[in-house]
């Protein structure tokens, strides 16, 4: 059998973590922003939003809380979410603070916002944007 290795990250790390995996889904950034624009939302004002299941809203919301991401309160049988402002200061503060130690020149931020490489053929939609590297060449297929 082998061992599992298990670090311990001080409580912040921990959080941030959970922060970022809650938001690792596009459904979850959506719900988010919506919750942003306004907050105390039903589960079915958020459902009516999104072309998804009930469902599956439902399980994406649970992953929201599990990151104390969103607080929940029950009144009657309609469940009401808005956003947890503590945990997002905390991710901003993060961001913040990781971005404020690296330095873009004004050129690679040019290059790398506004890269776009023409596709032909039926796959041409998977790269509508990709980050310039000199050293390879990328090479058009005609259809």
């Amino acid at each position: 059998m082998g061992i599992t290795k298990r670090l311990n990250f001080d409580t912040e790390t921990e959080a941030i973590g959970k922060i970022c995996k809650a938001l690792g889904h596009p459904a979850r950034i959506q719900i988010m922003t919506l919750l942003w624009k306004r907050d105390n939302r039903t589960c079915g004002e958020i459902v009516e939003l999104f072309p998804l299941a009930q469902s599956t809203m439902s399980k994406h919301l649970l992953e929201l809380k599990k990151a104390s991401l969103v607080d929940v309160k029950y009144e009657g049988k309609k469940t009401i979410y808005s956003i947890t402002v503590d945990n997002i200061e905390v991710l901003k503060k993060y961001i913040s603070n990781y971005l404020s130690t690296i330095e873009i020149s004004e050129e690679d931020k040019s290059t790398v916002l506004t890269t776009r490489h023409k596709m032909k053929g039926r796959k041409r939609h998977l790269k509508q944007y990709n980050y310039q590297f000199p050293h390879k060449n990328i090479k058009e297929r005609t259809a």
